[in-house]
């Protein structure tokens, strides 16, 4: 009956193992990688932009790339909550910040400086 018994709780322990790694990742973990992000209807014509974006001890860093992947400037500051990043940079002489928003695993959508809409997908 022991026997049974151990053997049922360690099944019962790998599904609830199997299940917990099943979840979507969500903050730094989800959105650590390379997005390529398309912005339009801006004064310039729509952008392509690669966001860099880094996970150390929980936080991120990022770098925006033009679509060749040259950088273009570092990101001055990061946040991150749970299914959204913002991300804050300098472009000619100006503070930009996008937010992107998750919208499955490997899509995003949201908006530069609350204005222009933007989608993206994570770059494998």
């Amino acid at each position: 009956m022991k026997r049974l018994n151990s053997v049922a709780i360690v099944l019962a322990f790998m599904l609830l193992a199997g299940g917990v790694n099943a979840q979507s990742k969500t903050g730094a973990d989800f959105f650590a990688g390379k997005w390529k992000v398309l912005v339009t209807g801006t004064p310039y014509g729509d952008l392509k932009r690669i966001y860099s974006l880094e996970k150390t001890d929980n936080t991120l860093t990022g770098i925006v790339q033009d679509s060749t992947g040259k950088e273009i400037t570092k990101c001055s500051k990061v946040e991150v909550k749970d299914n959204e990043v913002t991300l804050y940079y300098q472009a000619m002489g100006n503070d930009v910040n996008i937010t992107l928003i998750k919208k499955d695993d490997d899509h995003v959508t949201g908006s530069v400086l609350g204005t222009y809409d933007a989608k993206g997908e994570r770059i494998k």
